[in-house]
């Protein structure tokens, strides 16, 4: 997949276009990619999504994202798009007309465009999809994805995530939730009581869920183990950051500065405070257990 900054740094060609932010690819976003791809093996031109990063909510109402751009340009590749444009989304960008964004995609000769029925662009959201229909009179705008009655939304996946609802936001992203973070020194506290963890540094904004899980892991170098991973302030030990720590079962070594892509495939438990390290390190033993027999099975 060819990936750009900006409409101008692609090949003059037509195409087919779909539009958003597309944070986490959710169930939503995947059957605005199935359109996609439909309509470009029909018209015979690249399928390329045209995204923002960060996602538009994350700069105007400063909410957390799902995806970070590797993540989010990994799932896009995973799902068979040819090209995807991240636009840098800026206080700048977010100010320009509806009109400048309409001429941007006017260069990528559009066959096709395929949005959600809720897209709005420019300054203060003045464009539409009736704009849309200006350039291109094939705009795809499909209606809210839903499931068990509920709208797939990327807000939804996040309140699931705040309360650890690992589960309801497989349902809503059709996969696990993941995290890829650089593995960095911490206090070693675990190596003192027999759980050696690997703390993990994820990008700032990055949605995080809060508890004890069961979770698969992969390295850069495509290494693969099962774990525990607990997300949270550490109470026992007075903690006064946010840690993203993991154990892999049955690894012993360095993983500094590797990166690891963590998979949340269950919540254990929510984070808990222990009377001292002899509670804290039986708990774990526990949890130990538990996730090898939710990842065994």
């Amino acid at each position: 997949m060819k990936t750009y900054v900006s409409p101008s740094q692609r090949p003059d060609t037509e195409t087919v276009i779909a539009i958003g932010s597309f944070d986490g690819v959710h169930l939503g976003h995947q059957a605005l990619l199935a359109q996609l791809k439909a309509r470009a093996r029909e018209y015979r031109v690249p399928s390329v999504v045209y995204t923002f990063d960060p996602p538009t909510r994350v700069l105007t109402q400063g909410v957390e994202f799902l995806s970070t751009l590797p993540e989010k340009l990994d799932l896009l590749r995973l799902y068979g798009i040819d090209e995807t444009i991240a636009v840098p989304f800026t206080p700048e960008f977010a100010a320009r007309p509806k009109e400048q964004f309409l001429a941007d995609l006017r260069t990528m000769r559009p066959k096709a465009v395929v949005v959600g029925e809720d897209f709005y662009f420019g300054k203060g959201r003045a464009g539409s999809v009736t704009d849309l229909r200006g350039i291109c009179p094939d705009v795809v705008s499909l209606p809210m994805h839903q499931l068990g009655g509920d709208d797939i939304k990327s807000t939804r996946i996040r309140a699931l995530l705040a309360g650890g609802d690992v589960d309801g936001a497989q349902r809503l992203l059709g996969r696990p939730y993941e995290a890829q973070g650089v593995v960095v020194r911490g206090d070693q506290l675990g190596r003192t009581i027999g759980w050696p963890t690997a703390n993990l540094r994820v990008p700032e904004g990055k949605a995080l869920p809060l508890g004890v899980f069961a979770v698969q892991v992969v390295s850069d170098k495509g290494e693969r183990w099962g774990g525990m991973a607990n997300v949270g302030w550490r109470p026992t030990v007075e903690g006064r950051e946010r840690r993203f720590e993991v154990h892999l079962f049955d690894y012993q070594g360095d993983l500094y500065g590797e990166e690891l892509q963590v998979r949340f495939v269950a919540r254990l438990r929510g984070e808990q405070k222990f009377s001292g390290l002899d509670e804290l390190r039986a708990q774990l033993g526990r949890d130990a257990e538990a996730a090898r027999a939710v990842l065994g099975a």
